[in-house]
């Protein structure tokens, strides 16, 4: 599933080409991904002028001057294809710009969603009411963790994935941030200390601001707008990694399963 990194890497090259454009037409090539696609979809966006875009937690968001935002996420194996020579069965959404540029949204599995809302009303929204603080803003400091985590008996791993907590880290990520910050995923989220926490938290922006550097992970569909594949997944420090050595002390990387989901960590440096 593409993460917080793909998401905003997605964002940025589609704002290199949709920033302050007018779409001059916009298509759907099926009813529905994950849910139908909103049924004013076409009229509203249709003559609209892009004034801007932005990610919240793995959403991405385009706004437009009648006082809407497109949001979308892109489930499974969705991604956003630039100029794309030709239109394939998987290209279920198209928007084409006055300048004569084309993007279609690719999902093969369709878990992916679209959706429009009032730009006024986007904090209110459902899907964003309830979403913890920006990972990379600066909201997400050390007290933050120590009160949110306050008593919590979950591990940590587990409560870093509550996007009630942290909106938007994933898998892959809250696994390396804490190999980096020398926490087990396995203790208990109100056990680990301000210390800990302390180290954590830079520990998740690096590797959030590293991974989107790189054009975030290209694991198994994801690719970036551009069609060029993120490096990031490159870098790995115990990401699918399984009994090869730690990076620090040479110890096998473990992989156990925690809330159905697998965990790689190293069992020796992170106490």
């Amino acid at each position: 599933m593409p993460e917080l990194p793909e998401v905003e890497t997605t964002v940025r090259g589609l704002e290199r080409v949709l920033d302050g454009q007018t779409i001059a037409r916009i298509a759907t090539r099926r009813a529905d991904l994950r849910r139908p696609f909103p049924e004013n979809l076409i009229q509203t966006m249709t003559g609209a002028t892009v004034i801007g875009l932005g990610r919240r937690a793995k959403y991405g968001m385009i706004h437009i001057d009648r006082g809407q935002s497109l949001i979308f996420h892109l489930g499974m194996s969705g991604r956003w294809r630039i100029e794309p020579d030709e239109l394939g069965p998987h290209d279920h959404l198209v928007i084409e710009t006055v300048a004569g540029q084309r993007l279609a949204l690719c999902d093969p599995r369709r878990f992916g969603s679209v959706d429009l809302v009032d730009t006024c009303l986007l904090e209110r929204w459902p899907s964003f009411a309830a979403l913890g603080p920006e990972p990379l803003g600066d909201l997400l400091d050390v007290s933050h963790l120590v009160s949110a985590l306050a008593g919590r008996s979950a591990a940590i791993k587990l409560m870093l994935l509550d996007q009630r907590i942290i909106a938007g880290l994933g898998n892959i990520y809250v696994c390396e941030a804490l190999f980096r910050a020398r926490i087990n995923p396995r203790k208990a989220a109100g056990l680990v200390s301000r210390a800990a926490l302390t180290r954590l938290v830079p520990a998740i922006k690096d590797v959030l601001a590293e991974a989107i550097q790189a054009g975030g992970s290209s694991l198994r569909d994801y690719a970036r707008p551009d069609g060029e594949l993120g490096y990031f997944s490159k870098r790995f420090d115990v990401y699918d990694r399984a009994g090869k050595p730690c990076i620090r002390d040479g110890a096998a990387i473990r992989r156990i399963v925690q809330g159905g989901r697998s965990t790689w960590f190293c069992g020796k440096c992170q106490k």
